[in-house]
């Protein structure tokens, strides 16, 4: 039987996919590649085939990390049923990969040593449950749909448009590339300094995440130091913002050399503490919805002109 219907608890999910992650980032640190380097290609962000929808925060760092391993060429994924759906047949000997969904659970907050005893009302809590999806190279009987390319000039046309939407002041100059919680600025190097356009919109949507944990925009913590695992996980969640922005755009994500300061960091934060990747995550995909909330804002400013 192809299917994996054994019950995954919590705490198997946080460690199953935390593992999955870490040797992932193991196996790319010689050549700095991670699990959410990607080549820009139309199916890059995770699909679910059933609904078409693309999936979210953890889902497609998971999804990313299973496909790399595998060399999955595709982007799509369903579950075994979906794709029986569609008259596709999950090949036999194919095995399944974790995806995680939030189930809300109401309960009593007498129960609850944190809450409120005297409070009628339940607390709802989310609890993280699995289940099993196949991606299209494990399938036979489908033939997916051709998707359009942009251009690589209408492509870095999107991005610019896309960056300018923010409303993050952005200088040029100098060789370093940086977010000043100060001034609120980003600075990058001139254009010329990147090997190529795709590298300096990656950089730079990777300081522009930063720059949205700034007060007025999303309010995270932006106060940890280098060396710190708060300054590593902020580092590691703007690299996800960076890929999840990069693959919408249809932008690839290249390895970069100074990863190297990170990669150790990370995996020991990751070790130590099985929900943190699910955290930097979620936060990567909130700074996502941020920034496209804003390009959509932008079109209504242009409509109402």
């Amino acid at each position: 039987m192809t299917t994996d219907r054994r019950r995954q608890t919590p705490i198997d999910i946080y460690e199953r996919v935390t593992n999955q992650i870490i040797a992932a980032i193991e196996a790319g640190a010689g050549n700095y590649r991670m699990p959410w380097h990607h080549d820009g290609s139309a199916i890059t962000t995770p699909v679910n085939i059933a609904s078409t929808k693309t999936y979210r925060g953890i889902n497609i760092l998971s999804l990313w990390a299973a496909a790399h391993a595998a060399g999955y060429p595709t982007g799509i994924w369903g579950t075994y049923r979906q794709w029986e759906a569609l008259g596709a047949q999950v090949r036999k000997g194919e095995h399944g990969h974790l995806v995680v969904f939030w189930k809300a659970s109401d309960r009593d907050r007498a129960d609850d040593q944190d809450g409120d005893r005297e409070s009628e009302e339940p607390a709802r809590r989310m609890f993280a449950r699995g289940y099993s999806v196949f991606n299209f190279a494990q399938v036979d009987g489908y033939t997916p749909p051709v998707m359009p390319v942009l251009a690589e000039a209408e492509r870095i046309d999107r991005a610019e448009r896309f960056c300018a939407a923010l409303g993050i002041e952005i200088r040029h100059g100098g060789s370093q590339a940086y977010y000043r919680p100060a001034t609120d600025q980003v600075q990058m190097p001139r254009f010329a300094c990147f090997r190529d356009a795709v590298a300096y919109y990656a950089v730079l949507l990777h300081e522009c995440g930063h720059a949205s944990g700034a007060s007025h925009r999303l309010g995270r913590d932006l106060s940890g130091r280098f060396g710190t695992a708060a300054y590593a996980m902020e580092e590691c969640t703007v690299e996800l913002l960076s890929a999840m922005i990069c693959a919408d755009l249809g932008l690839s994500v290249e390895p970069r050399p100074d990863h190297a300061r990170y990669i150790a960091s990370w995996v020991d934060v990751m070790n130590s503490d099985k929900r943190a990747i699910f955290t930097a995550a979620s936060k990567a995909q909130e700074i996502a919805d941020w920034m496209h909330a804003q390009q959509a804002q932008q079109d209504e400013a242009r409509g109402a002109a």
